[in-house]
């Protein structure tokens, strides 16, 4: 793979990572919600999601991930499941200043993984660049394991690095709400945006 063409795969993959999307919206109400508590691990599912979704794209299962639709419609609709809960707990959510503390219960990284990966499998705007823009991008039949190697660990810098850019920008937005009706409003409005965002991945 040349040089050129790993570029070109970085500047696609960095327009997919900053385009706003379900990921996005999920990354910003976890922060703004809940600061950084488990957001290494929800991070690091979303990136195990991207590199499955390439894995498949670069051994040529590409046709066959396509054709198994039962399979894509359960994953799409379980990231959907996942953000209407996380919605939920969002609406329902304790209205105490954020200042002092964050949720009594914190979810641990290991359901947080679980959580990114499966919303990045059920993704339709992840399923579509590497199951069809991808193969435009890079020559998949004539592709190494080096190349494998290089482009996986782009995705997990390009994407790791701009998620969490959004979290920070997020938690730093956090301060603002130290009153019980600033808190209510925040949950409230991220949790519509969760659920809009999941009302998206169910419907497209």
């Amino acid at each position: 793979m040349s040089l050129h063409a790993l570029a070109m795969f970085c500047f696609f993959y960095l327009l997919l990572s900053l385009a706003p999307g379900p990921n996005v919206v999920a990354i910003l109400a976890r922060a703004l919600a809940h600061g950084k508590k488990g957001m290494a691990g929800f991070i690091l599912g979303f990136a195990a999601g991207d590199l499955v979704w390439f894995s498949l794209a670069a051994t040529g299962m590409a046709a066959l991930a396509q054709t198994t639709h039962s399979l894509m419609t359960i994953l799409k609709y379980a990231g959907a499941a996942y953000l209407l809960y996380m919605a939920f707990r969002l609406w329902t959510a304790p209205t105490r200043p954020i200042s002092s503390g964050d949720e009594a219960k914190p979810q641990r990284p290991a359901h947080l993984f679980i959580a990114g990966l499966t919303l990045t499998l059920g993704n339709p705007k992840v399923m579509m660049f590497f199951l069809a823009l991808l193969p435009t991008v890079l020559d998949l039949r004539r592709i190494t394991l080096i190349d494998s190697i290089q482009v996986g660990v782009a995705i997990c810098v390009i994407l790791s690095t701009v998620f969490w850019c959004y979290a920070m920008a997020a938690m730093r937005m956090r301060g603002f709400f130290n009153s019980p009706k600033a808190v209510r409003w925040l949950n409230r409005g991220t949790g519509t945006a969760m659920a809009g965002a999941a009302v998206a991945v169910a419907t497209q």
